[in-house]
């Protein structure tokens, strides 16, 4: 009986309790990263498949397999950057620039050691990959554009409400 009485104070107490509260900065960048995902998914998608159906008439398999390595490659390294922004959106904004900065170097520099371990690969067609993977980059990067514009975001936050 005095557990049954104990487990409702509890209850009580934490519905009492005030709601976390929820970091402006951190709110933002996530309600971004959300809008720039929902804007870059399918126009990159579409891309990746019109490449590949392009490559593919025009070199034939290898420039289908390529077409595909390449979008998939780019729209992975896009998927990265928003991973990152959601992964330190709670850490503050200097901590998001220096994740920002060295995410761009590391995805630099892991598309770079990717497609040195692919050049030799005769399954892919090397103009059909870097074609399609140029496209999906500025496409993702256009869409984000597009959803940062018209994502209503305070660009400042007043000090009182941090």
């Amino acid at each position: 009986m005095s557990e049954h009485i104990q487990d409702t104070e509890d209850r009580d107490a934490a519905e009492a309790a005030p709601a976390p509260e929820i970091d402006p900065h951190a709110k933002s960048l996530l309600t971004l990263a959300n809008a720039m995902f929902r804007y870059a998914l399918w126009p990159s998608l579409a891309t990746i498949a019109v490449g590949a159906v392009v490559f593919a008439l025009i070199n034939g398999a290898p420039g289908l397999w390529g077409a595909l390595v390449g979008g998939l490659l780019a729209a992975a390294s896009s998927l990265l950057t928003l991973l990152l922004m959601r992964k330190t959106a709670h850490l503050g904004p200097h901590i998001g620039m220096a994740a920002s900065l060295g995410g761009f170097v590391g995805k630099l520099l892991v598309l770079m050691l990717v497609m040195t371990a692919l050049r030799g690969v005769d399954a892919l067609h090397a103009e059909s990959l870097g074609i399609t993977m140029v496209a999906v980059v500025l496409v993702a990067a256009a869409a984000e554009a597009v959803a940062f514009r018209r994502t209503k975001l305070p660009t400042i936050i007043p000090a009182a409400e941090k």
